[in-house]
């Protein structure tokens, strides 16, 4: 069985446990930043006491989902197959939100059993979700640059994604 209390310790020491919050769906849910202002869940699900889920959502900001609903359908289409592949060349699981693809929301996550958990093991994981994240947003801001203003740049210095 995975020690909770072993896991918070690891990210209480490298800096990233944020808290702990009440689940019913879950034997434990901590809330961490990594780096600062990246939200990211983990999870053990109830009835999995030897998993832990590693999670980030990624919403568009209000000012630039108008960019990507004013797009082509071929760019927005592209954008969403080029967000599949470049999510899963890290091997991560990921769940993308695109009603009339219209990218609105992302999710990136991975799974930890108890026979490979370890503290180096849990904070590569978090790093690697972070990492697909980041190239998600460095090629949104590549596909869009023309699109972005100076003033919407300046709004959310996150990029078009929050």
């Amino acid at each position: 069985m995975i020690n909770e209390r072993e896991i918070q310790d690891w990210l209480v020491e490298e800096g990233f446990f944020k808290e702990k919050i009440h689940d019913e769906n879950s034997n434990f849910h901590f809330i961490i930043n990594y780096p600062e202002n990246n939200i990211f869940d983990i999870i053990q699900p109830k009835g999995k006491e030897d998993m832990i889920i590693i999670g980030c959502a990624t919403n568009a900001s209000p000012e630039h989902l108008d960019i990507i609903i004013k797009s082509s359908m071929d760019k927005k289409i592209d954008l969403i197959w080029n967000f599949k592949y470049m999510i899963n060349q890290f091997l991560l699981d990921f769940q993308i939100e695109h009603p009339d693809n219209i990218l609105q929301m992302f999710v990136i996550s991975s799974t930890i059993y108890e026979d490979g958990l370890t503290k180096h093991d849990l904070i590569f994981e978090i790093k690697k979700i972070f990492k697909a994240k980041l190239q998600c947003l460095l090629y949104m801001e590549k596909v869009f640059k023309d699109d972005i203003s100076e003033k919407s740049a300046k709004y959310n210095e996150d990029g078009m994604f929050r």
